[in-house]
């Protein structure tokens, strides 16, 4: 089991158990090592000594696995802290690594909205159509267009159905290729 498949350590509801068990098996086995060195300076009998050191043999070996436990449990949540570390920062990384594409693209990308939204205009899509045109290329099923702009799926397919018409176009496939085509041709090698 990995970390990432363990479940995350509760404080409370893992550490306090046990270290209660810990507390308590300690003061088991104190007492019952201290009754054992009383009971043998007072003479008592080689079986009741016997039993009490059963007693605090169990007691101890309660405190060494309840303490194993708990030296496990502080590796695993050190482990998974280390783990959310990790993740934090590549989740960092990428945020800035879209923040920096986002920044070079910008004048690309804001020519291309403008492009895109006169395209639309020339297809004598209306406000709702364009909308639905834009969820479309962004991928958006006709049911999370539907949702996205508070309208029955109903209503979001048939808008669809009217980009396409006024667009001369069969689908949102075609919808994706006739902006994405020419953008997404293979780099030219330069000249040699």
């Amino acid at each position: 089991m990995t970390v990432s498949d363990s479940p995350p350590p509760d404080d409370e509801g893992d550490r306090r158990p046990l270290l209660v068990a810990i507390v308590l098996f300690a003061g088991i086995a104190g007492l019952t090592a201290t009754d054992i060195a009383l009971d043998i300076g007072e003479g008592t009998s080689l079986e009741h000594v016997l039993t009490e050191s059963g007693l605090f043999l169990l007691a101890l070996a309660g405190l060494v696995t309840m303490g194993l436990r708990f030296a496990a449990l502080r590796r695993r949540a050190r482990a998974l802290e280390q783990e959310a570390g990790a993740l934090a920062e590549r989740l960092e990384a990428s945020a800035a690594e879209a923040a920096r594409w986002r920044a070079e693209a910008h004048t690309v990308l804001t020519g291309l909205g403008a492009e895109i939204d006169r395209q639309l205009t020339r297809w004598s899509l209306t406000p709702a159509e364009k909308e639905v045109a834009l969820l479309l290329l962004k991928g958006l099923s006709h049911k999370e267009v539907a949702e996205a702009r508070g309208i029955t799926e109903a209503t979001a397919r048939q808008q669809a159905r009217a980009v396409y018409r006024k667009a001369g176009l069969t689908g949102r496939h075609d919808l994706a290729a006739f902006f994405l085509e020419d953008l997404l041709l293979p780099p030219t090698s330069p000249p040699e």
